[in-house]
């Protein structure tokens, strides 16, 4: 049997959209076994409860969506890392998190877990408290002559986000790069625990700032499916004008950012002032720079304001009338494009082992986008592009933002011109159920899965992009100059906080 049969064969237990397979830690073993020789489906998330570990896949052959459980017997599970390596960070947080190990897994070191929190496994159905002092971070180690350490972070240069860089280099040339997150976890799944949708989703809002509105939509998609309720088709439209919002501000930023890490700070300007327009056209339009809060459970929180329209397409105008202009600046200057092109490569073949999302697997050649598939309204009845390059390089990161943000201003002109009358929101049920919700933020597919018990939220799970892309970047600045490694940081853009949970 495939891999896909084997999860239809377990038995399927209620959730929505997609039924959850419960397999045996039989048929578990089954299906990793066979995953091994099946590279078409895809993993693209796993996560646990109390009593069981879960897994989320993709058949790219037929585009379906599958569930997958096992219960965890005496604190075990077979793990999938050996034959889907992105499962290992997932094990490595289900272990710290809940304190399920993954038998015979890749990589039994802590991961969130430094040590600080006070108790072990605080999701668990006993934490227990943690003795004696934190245990030293353990690395990977390189061999070869010549090889010398550098440690970066977790505090840095810059006003960024906290984590650790830990280089193997030879001379200039890095041999391998380790990183360390887990400084910003806030402990968010046990806080969501026994709070309504309503009231958890500033939680899912608040993952990753950036990325409010999308995290924000993934989990109202998760909450409605759950609850068996269908938000008004104007509030699925205002929905997608926040996001598009979103995705080109934070498009526009990382593009000016990566050309000044390239010593080119002229485009930061520029990028950074349409940025700028942007967030100021998003307040205009829903009260907040980053709409944050504006999505809820069912809906919206607030119609877009009368003069919002207008303030976005005024902002739009400006950017279609200097973006090519822009886009020259970048080609026409070779000390540019000679740092961009060919550094901090992402081979297809690893951007598709690794189900990479967002601009960092379609410079990669993989095109999935969460829009498009599994879809949701109202992009359902759009036609838009999705820009994708094999070049897998800092440069056709670059090309794929610049893409993107053409084709979300032609959806935030379809979007503003149709918007539907009717309601804002509906009320969400007080009901138990299990539902799972996606969203396509600026860094790829994001994905919530969450449990209703008489309507309070019993476990949740929230997937950011970044679980898939961060791995990536340690592959991609192998073979690059120590010196490098803020142009590709830079070029990934990965969230520490979304993946510090």
């Amino acid at each position: 049997m495939s891999a896909a049969d084997l999860i239809r064969a377990g038995a399927p237990q209620p959730c929505q959209p997609w039924p959850r397979h419960l397999l045996t830690t039989e048929g578990w073993q089954a299906m990793a076994v066979a995953l091994a020789t099946t590279p078409s489906v895809e993993l693209l998330g796993l996560w646990a409860d109390t009593r069981e570990v879960h897994a989320l896949f993709h058949e790219t052959t037929d585009g379906a969506f599958l569930l997958a459980s096992v219960a965890v017997e005496a604190g075990w599970y077979p793990a999938l890392s050996p034959v889907r390596p992105a499962a290992a960070w997932f094990e490595r947080m289900v272990h710290d998190l809940w304190g399920h190990s993954a038998a015979d897994g890749l990589d039994s070191r802590t991961w969130l877990d430094h040590g600080k929190w006070g108790q072990v496994a605080p999701l668990s159905a006993r934490p227990a408290a943690s003795l004696g002092a934190a245990e030293p971070l353990e690395f990977l180690t390189a061999e070869g002559e010549d090889i010398h350490q550098i440690a970066v972070g977790p505090v840095h240069a810059g006003t960024i986000e906290p984590g650790h860089f830990r280089f193997h280099a030879q001379g200039e040339t890095v041999v391998r790069l380790e990183i360390r997150l887990g400084y910003l976890h806030k402990g968010t799944l046990g806080l969501m625990r026994g709070k309504s949708p309503r009231a958890a989703a500033r939680f899912a809002a608040r993952l990753s700032g950036d990325s409010t509105v999308a995290h924000s939509i993934a989990f109202a998609h998760a909450a409605e499916a759950a609850a068996f309720a269908e938000p008004p088709p104007r509030a699925r439209a205002l929905r997608a004008v926040m996001a598009e919002l979103e995705r080109i501000a934070n498009h526009l930023g990382d593009c000016g950012a990566i050309c000044n890490d390239a010593a080119f700070p002229f485009l930061l300007a520029r990028y950074g002032w349409h940025r700028e327009s942007m967030l100021r056209a998003a307040a205009t339009a829903f009260g907040h720079r980053l709409m944050m809060d504006c999505v809820v459970p069912g809906g919206v929180a607030l119609d877009i304001a009368p003069e919002g329209p207008a303030a976005i397409l005024g902002a739009l105008a400006l950017l279609e009338r200097e973006l090519p202009n822009l886009l020259r600046v970048y080609d026409d200057y070779s000390s540019l494009v000679d740092r961009m092109v060919t550094t901090g490569i992402v081979e297809p073949p690893l951007a598709a082992a690794f189900a990479a999302g967002g601009f960092v697997g379609r410079a990669s050649g993989r095109s999935f986008d969460a829009r498009r598939s599994p879809g949701y309204a109202p992009y359902d009845a759009l036609a838009f592009g999705v820009p994708v390059l094999t070049e897998g390089d800092v440069d056709a990161r670059v090309r794929i933002r610049i893409g993107e943000i053409r084709e979300s201003t032609l959806l935030l002109r379809a979007l503003l011109a149709g918007l539907p009358d009717g309601a804002l929101s509906v009320p969400l049920p007080m009901t138990s159920g299990e539902g799972i919700g996606w969203a396509e933020g600026f860094r790829g597919d994001i994905w919530h899965w969450l449990r209703l018990d008489g309507g309070q939220i019993a476990s949740a799970f929230m997937r950011d992009p970044s679980w898939l892309q961060w791995p990536l970047l340690q592959s991609a600045i192998r073979g690059n100059i120590v010196a490098d490694l803020p142009l590709c940081n830079k070029s990934f853009n990965c969230s520490y906080s979304g993946v510090d949970l």
